[in-house]
């Protein structure tokens, strides 16, 4: 087993745990932290299986801007944005991540950003396919300085994660319980 795949099993099950034990409610600290962004696009995401939920903060922040969710478009492409509004039509993409139907493309200025595992460092583990990595690196190449905000439950930390010179780099991590700085 890699490296990689060996973290990610370990850290799914505190990701399972710690979703039993929290419970919802844990998006306070991220609207906080999203509050001075008001205004400009964010980027959500629809959580599947045990991933933190971020629907709180995206719904408090589509009152005062543009909010959307990334819709994949293949293997090995990045991840693309469309426009989406509570209430919005949606529909099941690939992985069983909810998008909206139909919607306006967007590009992000903020994006809140799901993982399996983080560290202190801005590392980042996802679930393997890469489509974040590629995408913040296409908007960072492209002269946006998109903010990436990895949001998960505290217990998904882990020591030295491996990491490849193509791995994005988170530029904030909130939890439940703190907002890491990495640097």
């Amino acid at each position: 087993m890699s490296d990689k795949a060996a973290a990610r099993k370990a850290a799914f099950a505190r990701r399972r745990a710690a979703h039993a034990a929290v419970g919802p409610g844990a998006a306070g600290r991220l609207i906080d932290v999203l509050r001075p962004h008001r205004g400009r696009v964010l980027a959500g995401y629809a959580a599947i299986r045990t991933e933190i939920d971020p629907m709180p903060a995206m719904v408090a922040m589509a009152a005062s801007g543009h909010v959307c969710l990334p819709v994949i478009e293949g293997a090995g492409r990045p991840l693309s944005f469309r426009a989406w509004t509570p209430g919005a039509s949606m529909t099941e993409g690939p992985f069983g991540a909810m998008v909206p139907a139909f919607g306006a493309p967007l590009v992000p200025e903020v994006l809140i950003v799901p993982l399996v595992a983080f560290d202190r460092r801005g590392g980042r583990l996802g679930y393997g396919g890469g489509f974040y990595d590629r995408t913040l690196a296409g908007l960072r190449a492209g002269g946006g300085a998109p903010l990436a905000i990895g949001f998960a439950y505290a217990a998904q930390e882990a020591d030295g994660l491996p990491q490849e010179p193509t791995d994005a780099p988170l530029d904030l991590v909130v939890t439940e319980r703190e907002v890491i700085r990495p640097g």
